[in-house]
């Protein structure tokens, strides 16, 4: 495989499988996956989040301990999510949905998600990740588990019907701001766009009402009238109106100013240009989101579009250049099995999928875990420390040691999943090694495969 082929797989990819296509036009066939028939491989009994809701209410009306409800359900669609990253042809769309999932986090660390959090992928992210921005956002927004991980479903107008009845019976019910701030702050605008605590709390009364229904058939979304805060609002200058129709307008209205298309840009430019992205690509991102009216499809063109993500010599060296990426915890491990490409198992504990969940918390990026609402960095700087580097060196080893390993030719899959990028250096490590586990825990902690 060419340079530049091998460059399409990686760093816009998920790391080529042994038996990677050969790629004529590798822009062509990156610029075909935003516009091809999406392909996923979920179980089509796999349960959506209504199902999640009713499981979680029923364990809560139980006083079940343990998930014994949820924690099934969970399993199922985290391992059917890592089996779709794994076997998936369509890798830089993937790559779209991880992104845009760590863009709009929700982490297991708060609000019960555990019920929600897998179908909220599927049901929110997955859909938009080429279609509109203002879409994404609004199906991020009204999803159960953005609403539960931030805590909007509990927020109260203070001045609504519901706040004036809580206060008569002598509780304390009011505004939550953390769905708004969170919004403004990492999903759209960004604080360079100078908004002030009062937009916060402006917008933050917009949105109250919109909370989860737990006893609805089925349960999810829904607006509440009676605690929603009465009245116009103002954000930045910009009047809305009352109830759920202002909420709308707000998110529509924040999704297409120039201060989020240039926010998105910087986020797409460093997860896949650069730690620290050239002017350059910023506005040429920016403005492909300005220009297509916020099509993700169009921002994801404009990244592969742009030269500095392509710089052979130095992508090939690493040398220094800004336009070296290191790839996080999730990315390294999937990589290192998709070069395996190991075939399936009826063992669900041995299955490539496990593997990979397992790697993630290993190497300190669990599934749907972010510590905080901004996600997780993909920043060279957070996961180069030492004891990453250990961390990753141990967690190769023990793959090398495992039965999917057993019989791969280290030479054979250095050449296939690095192909012209394989330094003369690591080739001649690995054919000097004193056994195959050996040579392919060498290959996986080679500087150039932990790089993007």
């Amino acid at each position: 495989m060419q340079t530049r082929a091998m460059q399409a797989t990686i760093r816009f990819g998920l790391g080529p499988p042994t038996q990677a296509p050969i790629l004529l036009v590798p822009e062509v066939w990156l610029r075909a996956q935003n516009t091809a028939e999406k392909k996923t491989r979920f179980p089509p009994d796999l349960p959506d989040s209504a199902e999640g809701l009713r499981r979680l209410r029923d364990q809560r009306r139980m006083k079940l301990q343990g998930d014994p409800l949820v924690g099934p359900l969970f399993q199922a669609d985290a391992m059917a999510q890592m089996a779709q990253a794994l076997a998936s042809d369509q890798p830089f769309r993937e790559r779209l949905v991880w992104f845009w999932a760590n863009h709009f986090t929700v982490s297991l660390r708060q609000g019960g998600t555990r019920a929600t959090i897998g179908p909220y992928v599927r049901e929110a992210i997955r859909p938009h990740v080429t279609g509109r921005f203002s879409d994404m956002l609004l199906a991020v927004m009204r999803h159960p588990a953005m609403l539960m991980y931030l805590d909007n479903a509990s927020s109260i107008g203070p001045d609504s019907p519901a706040a004036q009845a809580a206060r008569r019976h002598g509780q304390a019910r009011g505004l939550n701001e953390n769905l708004a701030r969170e919004c403004l702050e990492l999903h759209t605008l960004s604080p360079a766009a100078g908004y002030t605590q009062q937009d916060v709390t402006a917008f933050a009364a917009i949105l109250t009402g919109w909370t989860v229904d737990l006893r609805a058939d089925p349960p999810g979304f829904a607006f509440r009238a009676a605690a929603h805060q009465p009245g116009d609002k103002q954000v930045m200058g910009r009047i809305f109106p009352p109830g759920e129709e202002g909420g709308i307008q707000a998110l529509r209205w924040l999704a297409d100013h120039p201060a989020t298309h240039r926010h998105l840009a910087v986020r797409l430019a460093t997860h896949f240009i650069a730690d620290t992205p050239p002017p350059a690509a910023i506005q040429a991102i920016a403005a492909a989101l300005r220009d297509s009216g916020g099509d993700l499809g169009a921002a994801a063109v404009a990244v592969v579009a742009r030269p500095e993500a392509w710089h052979t010599e130095s992508w090939r060296t690493g040398a220094g250049h800004a336009g070296t990426k290191l790839r996080m915890p999730w990315q390294y491990a999937l990589a290192a099995l998709r070069a395996l490409d190991p075939p399936p198992t009826d063992d669900p504990h041995r299955s490539p999928a496990r593997l990979l969940m397992g790697a993630m918390a290993q190497l300190g990026q669990p599934l749907w875990n972010a510590p905080l609402p901004n996600g997780w960095s993909d920043r060279a700087a957070d996961w180069s420390a030492p004891s990453d580097m250990i961390a990753r060196a141990d967690w190769a080893y023990g793959l090398a040691g495992r039965d999917i390993a057993a019989g791969a030719d280290p030479l054979d899959i250095a050449h296939a999943s690095l192909g012209p990028v394989l330094r003369p250096a690591t080739l001649a490590a690995l054919s000097h090694a004193a056994s195959r586990r050996d040579a392919l825990t060498l290959l996986f902690t080679a500087p150039e495969f932990q790089r993007l």
